[in-house]
């Protein structure tokens, strides 16, 4: 018990002590990048300072160091976390989420070692990993609600493209207008894509790296459209004009779709929450019977099937449901 609130206050005391060195060390951090794209690191030698090159990976700083990123890198965590905080629109670097991610674990697991009674500590590791989740079930949050916005305005904005090129302006021209006449998510991605394709990157690529960033059919088929015309030629604005009334057809099928499976929705989750119900009732009302799951080796393992069979049900249900439009 001791130990864990030592190990607590160390790790808020090293989190507390970078946050106020980053922050002193912020103002040069320009210089640093300007030197890193350069490949050259400067080192002070007596009275004078030695340019040594010194190429060094441009996310070096942003994946961090330390044994939990070679691990994380090892087993290719930190890129798929990036892409997902990327895809979320988040400005967060993956090893502070994954430095966040600990410290939950931590607070939870010591919350209730310290508050529950001796025979219910063991569901301290239980209660730290739901906590330990909730960054992550925030950026997946926000990255679904930001993908369904996304396919929301995208009909839209094709056809203001189309409307642009038939007035005369160029494709390039047309997505940076979007910039301006549209909101975000939307307007980020095509400025993005713009400045990209503006700073020497060819259009073609620019398009494929949206599609990376936005992962949706949708976009996939705008890009395979836009890449096609440019091979073989034809009327981009009448191409344009069809794709959208295609994606919108089906984005108002998908709706009817979510608004036939919603029963099985709510169906999946009432199953879920009854037995979640039941056991804190009969944890209230008798917390003696309950105990036996706590205390006995037997009771563990009952409880933990349960709580596993529960959320493959949950997924089956979820599954079942899911009605993919393609």
């Amino acid at each position: 018990m001791l130990f864990i609130g030592i190990l607590l206050v160390v790790w808020l005391s090293a989190m507390v002590v970078w946050w106020v060195l980053s922050g002193m060390l912020r103002s040069s951090d320009f210089t640093k990048v300007k030197d890193r794209l350069a490949g050259k690191e400067k080192k002070s030698g007596g009275d004078k300072a030695k340019t040594v090159s010194k190429p060094k990976h441009l996310l070096q700083r942003e994946l961090g160091g330390g044994r939990l990123a070679d691990m994380l890198k090892h087993y290719d965590l930190l890129p798929k976390l990036h892409v997902l905080i990327e895809q979320a629109g988040l400005k967060w670097e993956p090893m502070k989420v994954v430095q966040a991610c600990c410290a939950l674990f931590l607070g939870g697991f010591a919350f209730c070692w310290f508050l529950l009674p001796s025979q219910f500590r063991s569901a301290a590791y239980l209660v730290g990993g739901a906590f330990a989740t909730l960054p992550i079930v925030y950026i997946v949050r926000a990255r679904n609600k930001r993908l369904h916005r996304f396919e929301e305005l995208f009909p839209e904005s094709l056809e203001f493209v189309a409307r642009s090129m038939r007035a005369g302006h160029a494709f390039s021209v047309s997505l940076e207008m979007i910039h301006r006449e549209f909101q975000e998510p939307i307007a980020g991605e095509f400025r993005r894509s713009f400045e990209e394709h503006n700073l020497g990157l060819p259009l073609d690529v620019a398009l494929q790296k949206m599609a990376k960033r936005v992962p949706s059919l949708d976009v996939h088929f705008f890009v395979s459209a836009v890449l096609l015309q440019k091979r073989t030629g034809g009327n981009l604005a009448e191409i344009l004009d069809k794709l959208a009334y295609v994606i919108r057809e089906r984005f108002k099928l998908r709706g009817r779709i979510r608004a036939i499976s919603a029963h099985g929705r709510l169906t999946g989750l009432a199953l879920t929450c009854i037995p979640i119900g039941v056991a804190l009732l009969m944890f209230w009302v008798n917390p003696d019977y309950v105990r036996f799951f706590f205390l006995d080796e037997i009771g563990n393992i009952m409880i933990a099937a349960a709580v596993i069979l529960q959320i493959i049900g949950y997924l089956i249900i979820r599954h079942i449901v899911a009605i993919d439009v393609n």
